[in-house]
């Protein structure tokens, strides 16, 4: 029996391929390389480039390979995108995963663990903000993951697919050991820009909007460590595995920080003073979005190892003095 990656070439999921090789699982990665690649993940495990919409190939791949649980992680995730290239999004990341979904159901999979985001909850009411509040997304980067959801649950009513929704808040930093971390050219993530910045790989960054309603009028979110979300993927497998019931679940780790906060981190950590510019908010940025995570930890037994913006910061900035020395990227 094999645990097939959808996306598994890419930021979060390569770090999940090797999480599961070093717990002994057979994986089989399945990735079109867009923004992933062949590299970052173990030379042993069997990397298929496809879609995930072609339905063809996956039920052939999770007959051949006996595929028992699927992680889904491929995924479109760039919210100013989003709103640019609607239905783009709407066609990778909710079309190609119905597909999946079906593939899942009609090849007797058992466990379906989805990549889903906190953009579902749009600008919440309330902070933290928990699974049980409003989803109301702001972008089609949102919808289309709620989307998604839905399907999921629909599915699992009709068919006993069982799964586990993990809700990711902001996630950040990179493997310890620096075998892997975000390596896309042009990523948008806040601490991967800051980072690049502080190297001199950027000129500058930009501050979008600092006329929210929060303490210093910027943006707050909670940055979760890649290895933190990493480990609630594998106890969310071993709980269903255990007969564990389906659930929608949180994965931050409850507190945030602001986007002036991050770069004074990020300026502290790397002991370079960068240009900072200040510019007019991006459509599709709530003020504030941070989780409420005890569900996780309680049900899944969760215990986060990494909650540290410092230390979040630190593996991003050696990972990204790494990229710099791996010739095929």
């Amino acid at each position: 029996m094999s645990v097939l990656v959808t996306g598994g070439a890419g930021y979060i999921g390569s770090h999940m391929v090797h999480a599961l090789v070093e717990s002994g699982e057979s994986v089989l990665v399945l990735d079109n390389l867009s923004t992933g690649f062949k590299w970052a993940i173990p030379k042993a495990v069997e990397l298929v480039v496809g879609e995930t919409g072609d339905e063809a190939l996956v039920t052939r791949l999770i007959a051949e390979r006996e595929v028992s649980a699927i992680i889904h992680f491929a995924a479109s995730i760039v919210v100013p995108d989003s709103i640019s290239d609607p239905l783009g999004y709407y066609r990778n990341n909710t079309v190609n995963s119905r597909a999946l979904i079906e593939c899942a159901v009609r090849g007797g999979v058992k466990q379906f663990i989805f990549s889903s985001t906190a953009a579902v909850y749009g600008n919440p009411a309330k902070v933290p903000v928990s699974e049980d509040d409003a989803v109301v997304p702001m972008s089609p980067y949102g919808s289309s993951k709620l989307m998604t959801e839905i399907m999921l649950r629909d599915a699992g009513v009709a068919h006993g697919l069982d799964y586990v929704i993990l809700r990711y808040f902001n996630v950040a930093g990179a493997d310890p050991d620096l075998r892997t971390g975000q390596s896309t050219k042009g990523a948008t993530h806040l601490i991967k820009v800051a980072v690049e910045t502080a190297l001199g790989k950027r000129a500058k960054m930009a501050v979008f909007g600092t006329d929210y309603p929060t303490p210093d009028g910027t943006c707050i979110r909670d940055y979760i460590h890649v290895a933190d979300l990493v480990r609630a993927h594998a106890d969310a497998l071993a709980y269903l595995r255990a007969g564990g019931r389906s659930a929608t679940l949180n994965c931050g780790y409850g507190h945030g920080f602001s986007v002036l906060e991050v770069i004074d981190t990020a300026k502290r950590v790397s002991g370079v003073d960068f240009r900072v510019d200040r510019v007019g908010r991006r459509p599709g940025d709530p003020a504030q979005v941070v989780a409420q995570s005890d569900r996780a930890r309680e049900l899944l037994g969760w215990k986060p190892q990494c909650d540290d913006l410092a230390t979040i910061v630190a593996h991003a900035l050696a990972w990204e003095r790494k990229l710099g020395t791996l010739e095929n990227w």
